[in-house]
Formats: C-alpha cells, sequence, structure tokens
C-alpha cells in the first residue's frame, strides 16, 4: 500500500471524524485550490449534492478572502433554498484558517448552523 501524503491523511482523519458525529445531518464539503474556491452540501444518506456554489464564472477570482465570503453567502443561500439549515462543516484536508474560514463565516451569518 502507497505511503499517503500528509494532506490525504489529514482529510481522511477529518472525514471519518465527521461521519461519527454527523448524526444523518447533510455534509458542506469545501474545496480550494490556487485559483478557485468549491463548497458543496451533500447528502452522504442519498448520496446526492443537494447545493453547491463556487467562485466559477464569478467576477472575482476565487484566490482572496473576498470572494470565499461570496461563495460562502451563496452556499448558504442555495441550501436554505433546498430546505438545509443544519449541516457538518468538511474542511477536508485544508486547515481553518483564511478562505476556509471566510467560507464558513460567511455561511454561518448567512442562516447555515455548524
Amino acid at each position: 500500500m502507497a505511503k499517503l501524503s500528509l494532506f490525504e491523511r489529514r482529510r481522511r482523519r477529518v472525514r471519518t471524524a465527521l461521519r461519527a458525529r454527523a448524526g444523518g445531518k447533510p455534509r458542506l464539503s469545501v474545496h480550494r485550490t490556487g485559483k478557485h474556491i468549491y463548497a458543496q452540501v451533500i447528502d452522504d444518506a442519498a448520496g446526492k449534492t443537494v447545493a453547491a456554489a463556487s467562485t466559477l464564472g464569478a467576477k472575482s477570482s476565487g484566490a482572496n478572502v473576498d470572494a470565499a465570503q461570496q461563495v460562502g453567502k451563496d452556499i448558504a443561500a442555495a441550501a436554505k433554498k433546498a430546505g438545509v439549515t443544519t449541516v457538518v462543516f468538511d474542511r477536508g484536508g485544508f486547515l481553518f484558517h483564511g478562505r476556509v474560514k471566510a467560507l464558513a463565516d460567511a455561511a454561518r451569518e448567512g442562516g447555515l448552523e455548524f
């Protein structure tokens, strides 16, 4: 078996801990790259994406905190429209800092509870 990278080990550790305490709640999954940031609300029981938002197609670049805050507001609005108010936050292997934190704080302000 190949040795996992530190990022992959952290991602698996976070995801396993989430599954243990999710209690059937949808998961707000965040992924970031150098140019963009993506967020999805996923219903793991049904295996479906309930809501999604990203900086793709947006006028501002995804490489800053302002764009991450906008994605947080967008994902909160999309989740509420789909009838989801409570989620568990899945930061993946990313540290809860900078753009990831900005997205989470904006989603909370938008009405999502986690």
